[in-house]
């Protein structure tokens, strides 16, 4: 499910993917391609749209992500910028020079994924006060693509436990005065995550008891992300790329085809974002696979996996 309900990406491809096994390319290169082709992918931009964001030639985007660029420092910044993220996430240094950063970094360098998220929980209470697991079992996020079911499992959930129910989605056009796709296109993908974190933090001070049902980019924003596992319990309605695109089709939303693209290359769109944010979403606390079963059974299954303490807090 790309961010924020918008589009699926169109693609752009005005040459073929890079091959990452090809020697011919500088190694450099190559990583700063595949690593701004998984950025890319993960925050649910198309390339057309990257270089209308970044103000940078199409063309020499394409190259950049094939690993045949030399890019420029100034090119990278206005990519980065596009992207929200540092210029040194882009370039492959995640840490900054400082000496304390330098030494949490050797002491992190190769940590399995459970040490790392065990050193991230840690961090987190000593610093972000995050809630405690009573109270955010009291809050039950749906995350995942579009087409997952979140709306549909997450009002009637929350009728069900009769607890309010927020379409974060609705919440940010409300704070924005505006539909998700003008956000976009008027003010960019930097502001729409500045309104999603605000939505999320409006949200959590609102309604201590709620069950909230996430944009599909929102796992785009690490801050955002962080917030929403701290403070709420949440769940990963998982399904095939091909469910996810029959049932957004299914509803009449043909946004996928936008552009008269072809079934193929829509769906080879939709896999390289689930791919891309398949590791973020698996940091939920459980994952719920909706595939291969009517909503009401799905709602019965996910009732029953979230189990009777959730319902009784809730």
């Amino acid at each position: 499910m790309p961010a924020v309900n918008a589009p699926l990406p169109e693609a752009a491809q005005l040459a073929p993917e890079a091959d990452p096994k090809d020697a011919s390319k500088d190694p450099f290169l190559a990583a700063l391609g595949e690593r701004t082709r998984a950025l890319r992918s993960r925050r649910g931009l198309t390339r057309k749209g990257l270089a209308q964001a970044a103000d940078v030639s199409e063309r020499h985007l394409a190259n950049v992500e094939m690993g045949v660029g030399n890019a420029s420092i100034q090119f990278l910044r206005q990519v980065a910028q596009a992207l929200n993220c540092e210029l040194a996430e882009l370039v492959g240094d995640p840490t900054a020079s400082s000496p304390e950063w330098l030494m949490l970094r050797e002491l992190l360098r190769g940590r399995s994924e459970a040490d790392l998220a065990r050193a991230r929980s840690t961090i987190a209470a000593l610093f972000d006060a995050p809630a405690s697991h009573e109270a955010r079992r009291q809050r039950v996020a749906l995350i995942g693509l579009r087409g997952a079911g979140k709306s549909t499992l997450g009002r009637l959930l929350a009728e069900g436990w009769g607890v309010p129910f927020v379409e974060l989605n609705r919440s940010i056009e409300a704070l924005a005065g505006c539909s998700l796709s003008e956000i976009h296109s008027l003010y960019g993908p930097a502001a729409y995550r500045r309104y999603e974190k605000r939505a999320l933090e409006e949200t959590l001070q609102r309604c201590p008891r709620a069950v909230i049902a996430t944009p599909g980019g929102i796992v785009s924003d690490p801050a955002t992300f962080s917030l929403l596992l701290a403070h709420c319990h949440t769940v990963w309605l998982r399904a095939t790329p091909e469910e996810h695109m029959g049932r957004v089709l299914a509803q009449g939303d043909m946004r996928p085809m936008a552009g008269n693209r072809g079934n193929v290359e829509a769906m080879n769109d939709l896999r390289r974002i689930l791919e891309s944010r398949a590791a973020f979403y698996s940091k939920a606390d459980e994952v719920f696979d909706t595939g291969g079963m009517p909503m009401e059974t799905a709602l019965a299954k996910l009732r029953e996996q979230l189990g009777e303490a959730t319902a009784a807090v809730l």
